[in-house]
C-alpha cells in the first residue's frame, strides 16, 4: 500500500495537470470562471432560507442561511465525487491505455476537482458567518483541519467505488442518481433531525450516528457555525466511517485494477 501511495505522489505533476485542464475546460470562456460553481448553493440557500426557514422553525434567516449554506456545499462535494466518479476511468482512458499509472489516480482527479470547488464554497460560508456574528472561536477551527481530511478520504473512496462499478455494470450512474436523491433527505442538509424529530429520540440518534455522511456534516458544522470543537463520538464514528470507505475501496481496486483495460 505505501509503494502503492509513492507511486501516485511521483506522478503527482500529472493528476495535478489534469486537474488543471478539466478546470481549464470546465470555465473557458466564462465571464465569473470559478464563480460559477458559487451560483448553485447560494440560490438554494436563498430559496429555502425563505421556503423552509418557518417550516423547520428557524425564523432566524440570518442564522439558518449559513446552515444551509455549508450543509449544501457539502453535499455539492459529496454528489459531485459520486456522479462525476462514475465516468472517471472512461474520462481517462486514453490515459490508461497509453501508460501504466495507478488507477486511483482518475477518482482523484475528480475529487480533486471537486475540492476546490467546496473550499471556495465553505470560505463563502465562514465569510458570511464572520461578517454577520463576527469571529467566534477562531482556535475552534483548527478542528476542521481533520475534519476536511476525513471527508476527502470519504469522496475520494466514493468517487472509487462508484467509478468502478460503473465501469463493471453501467447502469450504476442512473442508480446512484436515484441513491444520492434519497440520501439528501436522509442527512440533516435543510434540517436539525434533534427539532424536527423532537418526539422520537431514537430516530434522531440513527440519523445522526449511523448516516456516515449526516457524521461527516457535524464534524464540519461544528466549529463553522457553533465555535466549538466536534465531540470526541463525532470524531471517532467519522474516523470508522472514513476506514471502512477506504477500506472498501482499496480491496476493489486490488481486485480489479489489472483488469480494469478489459471493461474499457
Amino acid at each position: 500500500m505505501a509503494q502503492y501511495f509513492s507511486r501516485i505522489w511521483r506522478l503527482r505533476f500529472f493528476w495535478m495537470a489534469l486537474v488543471k485542464i478539466d478546470l481549464k475546460n470546465r470555465y473557458r470562456r466564462s465571464m465569473i470562471g470559478l464563480g460559477w460553481s458559487l451560483l448553485h448553493p447560494i440560490c438554494m440557500t436563498i430559496v429555502l432560507s425563505v421556503v423552509f426557514g418557518q417550516f423547520f422553525h428557524r425564523g432566524d434567516i440570518k442564522a439558518y442561511a449559513p446552515f444551509l449554506l455549508s450543509g449544501f456545499v457539502f453535499w455539492n462535494f459529496i454528489t459531485t465525487a459520486m456522479s462525476q466518479g462514475c465516468q472517471c476511468f472512461f474520462q481517462g482512458e486514453s490515459y490508461i491505455r497509453q501508460h501504466p499509472a495507478p488507477m486511483a489516480i482518475y477518482p482523484l482527479r475528480t475529487t480533486l476537482g471537486a475540492a476546490i470547488h467546496f473550499g471556495i464554497g465553505l470560505a463563502l460560508a465562514l465569510a458570511i458567518i464572520w461578517c454577520e456574528f463576527g469571529i467566534v472561536n477562531a482556535p475552534s477551527l483548527l478542528g476542521l483541519v481533520p475534519s476536511l481530511i476525513l471527508i476527502f478520504i470519504i469522496g475520494w473512496s466514493l468517487a472509487i467505488l462508484t467509478g468502478v462499478l460503473n465501469v463493471l455494470f453501467q447502469d450504476c450512474q442512473h442508480l446512484i442518481d436515484v441513491l444520492l436523491q434519497m440520501l439528501f433527505y436522509l442527512t440533516p442538509i435543510m434540517y436539525e433531525p434533534q427539532e424536527v424529530f423532537k418526539d422520537n429520540p431514537s430516530l434522531v440518534w440513527c440519523m445522526k450516528n449511523l448516516n456516515p455522511l449526516a457524521v461527516m456534516l457535524d464534524l464540519l458544522r461544528s466549529p463553522i457555525l457553533y465555535g466549538e470543537f466536534p465531540a470526541v463520538q463525532t470524531y471517532l464514528l467519522g474516523i470508522a466511517a472514513a476506514v471502512l470507505a477506504a477500506v472498501a475501496a482499496s480491496l476493489t481496486m486490488m481486485k480489479i485494477e489489472k483488469r480494469m483495460i478489459f471493461y474499457l
